[in-house]
């Protein structure tokens, strides 16, 4: 199997770092991915600027494409461009994976990831794909290492289920990982949590006097959470996956607006 392999933290992130080495074992896994971070950065792609990519070693173990653009920048070049360039003409990866990520991706946070983003870029492609991304709760405490190695445990599952799709994207999200020993997590698949976070913007004035707004607020904190969502199950201690659609057209609303509106 070959597999792309990108994330939205940057390609020097140890999140990134940590799920490489833990998956190289499923196949050849190629790297292209931001050469800044680009957190919450959506579904942006640049147009107006160059792409300039260069070649890095991030450590002896770990290197790759680092792409100064957004995550669905990496996937939209490497598929289309870098991938076809190193292995011949109409070559493609068999899976893109995304991540892994610091800080989930659940909720209303998924339509903010540039993690997710680049996973429903390789989807839209024709290249299925797997968003990883790990919930902190204590930066202090991180065990990338493990937190990787729960990843790779949910992604071979999900790899000798059945043959993904061409446009399948699926959305893991891994709990808090905070001792080098912690215990594989149960697996839950849910749906998205479908709430606004809590949050506001605190109002400062500069020294010279000019008035700016500051984000507040936790990324994991949102006004409800429904029972079973891919956040109630986070809470819970849990491992979620979430099947994702780029299609977003409200199929419910579809015939009642061309009959209302169709001349």
């Amino acid at each position: 199997m070959k597999i792309l392999l990108t994330n939205d933290d940057g390609i020097h992130a140890p999140g990134i770092v940590s799920l490489h080495s833990a998956i190289h074992d499923l196949g050849d896994v190629w790297t292209a991915a931001p050469l800044t971070v680009q957190s919450a950065s959506g579904h942006g792609i640049t147009y107006t600027d160059p792409l300039m990519v260069e070649q890095v070693q991030v450590t002896p173990d770990f290197g790759g494409m680092a792409v100064d653009g957004r995550p669905a920048d990496c996937v939209k070049l490497a598929i289309r461009n870098l991938w076809p360039e190193s292995f011949g003409e109409g070559a493609r990866p068999d899976l893109t994976i995304s991540g892994m990520n610091s800080g989930a991706n659940a909720g209303i946070n998924i339509l903010y990831s540039g993690t997710v983003a680049a996973a429903i870029e390789s989807a839209f492609l024709g290249v299925p794909s797997i968003a990883v991304s790990l919930y902190l709760r204590d930066r202090s405490k991180i065990q990338w290492d493990r937190a990787a190695a729960m990843a790779r445990n949910v992604i071979g599952r999900i790899l000798t289920t059945r043959d993904l799709d061409p446009h399948e994207v699926l959305n893991v999200n891994i709990p808090p990982v905070e001792s080098p020993d912690a215990e594989m997590p149960p697996i839950r698949v849910v749906e998205m949590n479908a709430a606004p976070l809590k949050e506001g913007f605190e109002r400062r004035i500069s020294p010279a006097g000019q008035v700016y707004y500051w984000a507040s607020g936790e990324g994991m904190q949102f006004t409800s959470t429904t029972s079973g969502s891919d956040v109630d199950a986070l809470y819970s201690g849990n491992i979620t996956v979430t099947p994702l659609s780029y299609m977003m057209t409200d199929d419910d609303r579809v015939l009642e607006w061309r009959e209302a509106l169709t001349d």
